[in-house]
Order: C-alpha cells, then sequence, then structure tokens
C-alpha cells in the first residue's frame, strides 16, 4: 500500500484550513492528542534563549520542560560535536479512530488526491487491509500514530523522512520496530537535546583591557555560570519522559592567530572539581604560567584578535525503564571576543 504523499499530505491540511475559515469558529477545540484536523491547543510553541520563553511548552504530543534550562540573552543552542543531529521529524499519536475518519474522508470526498489513491485508502482504513472502519472497535485502546515535524526544522530535507503510513499502535505496545524515529524514551532524549540552552562562552582575561607581546593572559570562567543544565520531554499520553543534562567538561582557547602559544597547548582547558574552568589571576603570579590562557607573539597592531572560546558539554540522559545514565554525543558552543595586543614600550636613557 502506498504512504501518504506529500500531495496528499498537503491535500488533508488545505482541507484542514480552508474548514476552519469557512466556519468562522474553533471547531478543533475537541482535540485531546494534537493531530490531524484537531490542533493542539499550543502547537509547536518553543522556548526563546533570551529567557523570555515559557517554561514549559507543548509540540504536537511532547512537553517540553525548560525549568532547569540555561536561559539569559546571551544563551543558545549547543552543536553536536559529530555530524548526529536530533531527529528532523518522529512518530508519535495524532489520531483516535474519529479524528483519523474526520481527517481523510473529506480529503476523498474532494477527489483531490486521486480515484486510485482514494481507493486504496479506503481499502486500508475502512474495509480492512488490515484495518476496519478506522479501528473503531478498538476506540479508546490506542490511537492512529503519524509523523510530527520538529519545531524548527521544518525546512530540513530530514523532515521528509517520515513518510510511512498512519499506523495504529494499541496502548501499552511499543511502536512497531521497522518504523524509525517512533517516539520512545530515547527519541524524547534526543528531542530535548535540541531544546537545551547554555550560556555564552566569553571568558575572564587577565590582562583585561589589552596584554603585551610575549605576557601571558590568564583565562577562566567562573563556576556558578556553568553549571549543568537540562530539559525533559515527555508525553503523557504515553506515560513516558526523558531528561537530557548538560555537563560542561572543558575548554577550548583558539587565540584567533597562529603567533600565539596557548596553556595548556592543546588550547584545551579542562574542568576543575569545583566546576570552574582556568583559575583567575592573583597579583604576585605575573611569572607563572597560567594553567588555561594564551601568549601572544606578535602585535595586534590597530586591530584586535578574535580569540574564540568553546565551551565542550557533556551531553547524557534518562527515562522511563533506563537504568543508569546514556549518553548522546557531546555538544558545543563558543563566541569570539576581541583581544587587543600591543607592544611592549621600552624607556631608553
Amino acid at each position: 500500500m502506498p504512504a501518504l504523499s506529500g500531495v496528499a499530505r498537503t491535500a488533508i491540511l488545505s482541507f484542514s484550513i480552508g474548514s476552519l475559515l469557512l466556519s468562522g469558529t474553533p471547531a478543533f477545540a475537541d482535540n485531546i492528542i494534537g493531530g490531524g484536523a484537531q490542533a493542539p491547543a499550543n502547537p509547536n510553541v518553543k522556548g526563546d534563549s533570551d529567557g523570555s520563553g515559557t517554561l514549559s511548552s507543548t509540540a504536537g504530543v511532547v512537553v517540553f520542560d525548560r525549568s532547569d534550562n540555561g536561559s539569559g540573552q546571551s544563551a543558545g543552542s549547543v552543536k553536536s560535536a559529530t555530524t548526529w543531529t536530533p531527529p528532523a521529524c518522529y512518530y508519535a499519536p495524532k489520531y483516535t479512530p474519529d479524528q483519523l475518519q474526520k481527517t481523510l474522508e473529506p480529503v476523498w470526498q474532494a477527489e483531490s488526491t486521486g480515484y486510485q489513491w482514494d481507493a486504496l485508502q479506503r481499502d486500508r482504513y475502512v474495509n480492512g487491509h488490515p484495518y476496519k472502519d478506522f479501528n473503531k472497535d478498538k476506540k479508546g485502546e490506542g490511537y492512529w500514530w503519524d509523523s510530527y515535524v520538529t519545531p524548527g526544522r521544518e525546512g530540513d530535507p530530514g523532515a521528509l523522512d517520515c513518510d510511512e503510513e498512519i499506523f495504529w499502535v494499541d496502548n501499552g505496545d511499543p511502536p512497531p520496530p521497522n518504523v524509525p524515529d517512533a517516539i520512545t524514551p530515547e527519541v524524547l532524549a534526543q528531542l530535548a537535546y535540541a531544546e537545551i540552552r547554555v550560556p555564552s562562552t566569553t571568558v575572564e582575561l587577565a590582562p583585561q583591557e589589552a596584554t603585551k607581546v610575549n605576557l601571558p593572559t590568564w583565562a577562566w570562567l567562573d563556576a556558578a555560570k556553568f553549571k549543568p543544565v537540562s530539559v525533559t520531554a515527555s508525553v503523557p499520553l504515553l506515560n513516558i519522559q526523558a531528561t537530557t543534562t548538560a555537563e560542561p567538561v572543558s575548554l577550548k582557547i583558539e587565540p584567533g592567530t597562529d603567533d600565539a602559544v596557548t596553556y595548556p597547548g592543546s588550547g584545551e582547558c579542562r574542568i576543575n572539581a569545583d566546576g570552574s574552568i582556568g583559575e583567575p589571576y592573583a597579583k604576585g603570579k605575573a611569572g607563572e604560567t597560567p594553567p588555561c590562557g594564551v601568549k601572544y607573539l606578535r602585535s595586534s597592531g590597530d586591530r584586535s584578535y578574535q580569540l574564540q572560546a568553546t565551551v565542550t558539554w557533556k551531553i547524557h540522559w534518562t527515562g522511563t525503564g533506563v537504568q543508569g545514565e546514556r549518553l548522546l554525543p557531546d555538544g558545543t558552543f563558543g563566541a569570539d571576543q576581541a583581544v587587543v595586543v600591543q607592544e611592549i614600550q621600552s624607556v631608553n636613557r
């Protein structure tokens, strides 16, 4: 049986929107799972990185709790340190039997998708091959599952990967193993990964205003600014959830020029036991080598070097039915800051 094509899905969506506009009333207020013709009460809400977003919001049937997430105007999302990315689409409950009937039958009656496709779909969902009468005899015993697009990924080519036909799952049963990205605690953890927000990585430097050629510049990050953050994603309808946590583990310093030496030589400063990174400069340490920092070998002239500070965050999750913590790819988040490097002035006598 053919899956719902892009054209067919567009036809369903267009018909539903058109019906709403013609009626002039919120005809979809009876929704209980947030899909199809029954639009969710708060669809595709996404918290902002500036702290003004909601602490809890719903996208489809997934509820995000961001009460322990990072916030502030400089906060941003982590980028996977590998080529992995959270799924752009996933499958989850979307329709009751009555909701699916209200969604599909108007499309078939409009004949917008062609007789052959309509007939095959009627055969699949009405005539018993394999489902009969939209599974109305199983009302309350399960849901029709369909695809959702992850908020913010609507233009991603991966959003088109979820092209499986709408399928039925009984309450308490796992989704079919051959359906990729069907909602599970692990997929919820991956969706929560995309919602993680971490603070910016502007490091403290000493000297602060401008440094000198061949003078070690100390760099550090305050522990209070770099504590773990987390987001919990759940599907109350299925009573499953997952919490994804990001913990800072290291700071990578790139001086912005090849004419520099980093401390340590790799430029990667590990996190301290108290959660800080590096060590604040203190009076009397001018002759010491900083545990985290940089030494510039050439003046920046009338410009500045763009020092890049990137924090690596260890990402792990736990969720329903999972023993212990499981890892996801590390994430990184960085920012540039201008560093002025001056020549040391000498006085001839």
